[in-house]
């Protein structure tokens, strides 16, 4: 029998199961939020690299907001893959539609926890075709604060999976020139991992190379956001625009009288 690329030690749990329905949905809901609440959403540099492992995004953990933004990259980048992540156990059973959406349950900060995002995340790895998203930093972190570590499941999980990429997401959360926040987003270097390579490197090591490479594109993406380069940070999806109310309405009769074109950008941008 040929085995999945993807396969784990012993019997696996089931695959977790997605609704497209309920996935379509939620995500024209998430893009409307997103939209109503920020001015664009800035990739810096080049489009995520194209792997044919299972995709481990993980990225560090600056607000409220990544759920939601992650929801628009998966649609914007990933639309092809099956799409799954964690969730911590006691928000599922408040919110149980979530199991529709790809989110299994995990006990934080417990072994049992611990051996539950194991056996979920090696069973949403189960194809190629699938990718899961993880905060490893473990709670909310400054975008600056480079003390907040990494936890070792993600190196752990490595032993489990014969082979997987490994991708770090660095996200950042600024005001420029518009009223809204700019939502910035940089794809770091991908990480391809074997079984043998985890079990050989071991879960301490393996952990410090995947938080260098986070820090790495932690470290781009806050270069480009403070020189404010827009050729750095190309748009990948542009949402509301304008100052907006009375103001905008000044500046369009404004433009109107003398013969311009209205721009409802503050800035350039």
């Amino acid at each position: 029998m040929q085995m999945n690329p993807a396969a784990t030690h012993g019997a696996e749990p089931s695959e977790p199961r997605i609704s497209p329905l309920w996935l379509r949905w939620f995500t024209l809901y998430g893009e409307r939020y997103v939209r109503r609440h920020f001015h664009a959403l800035r990739l810096c540099q080049s489009a995520p690299p194209v792997s044919s492992n299972p995709l481990i995004i993980y990225l560090n953990h600056a607000s409220w907001w990544d759920p939601m933004i992650c929801l628009v990259l998966r649609k914007r980048c990933f639309a092809h893959r099956a799409s799954y992540a964690p969730i911590e156990a006691a928000a599922l059973r408040k919110y149980p539609f979530f199991r529709k959406l790809g989110f299994f349950p995990v006990e934080q900060r417990s072994h049992r926890g611990t051996a539950a995002f194991l056996e979920g995340a090696g069973a949403a790895l189960a194809r190629p075709d699938s990718m899961l998203w993880l905060t490893p930093q473990g709670s909310f972190a400054d975008v600056r604060d480079t003390s907040v570590g990494l936890k070792t499941g993600m190196a752990q999980l490595a032993t489990r999976l014969n082979v997987a990429t490994y991708l770090p997401l660095a996200l950042e959360y600024v005001f420029w020139e518009e009223r809204r926040p700019e939502a910035c987003i940089n794809f770091g270097e991908p990480i391809v991992v074997t079984r043998e390579q985890a079990e050989k490197t071991g879960p301490r090591q393996l952990t410090a190379l995947f938080e260098e490479k986070l820090r790495s594109a932690q470290q781009q993406l806050a270069a480009a956001v403070i020189r404010r380069d827009a050729s750095q940070l190309r748009v990948l999806d542009r949402q509301s625009v304008g100052v907006g109310g009375v103001y905008d309405v000044w500046r369009r009769f404004r433009s109107l009288l003398r013969h311009e074109s209205f721009r409802p950008e503050h800035g350039s941008k």
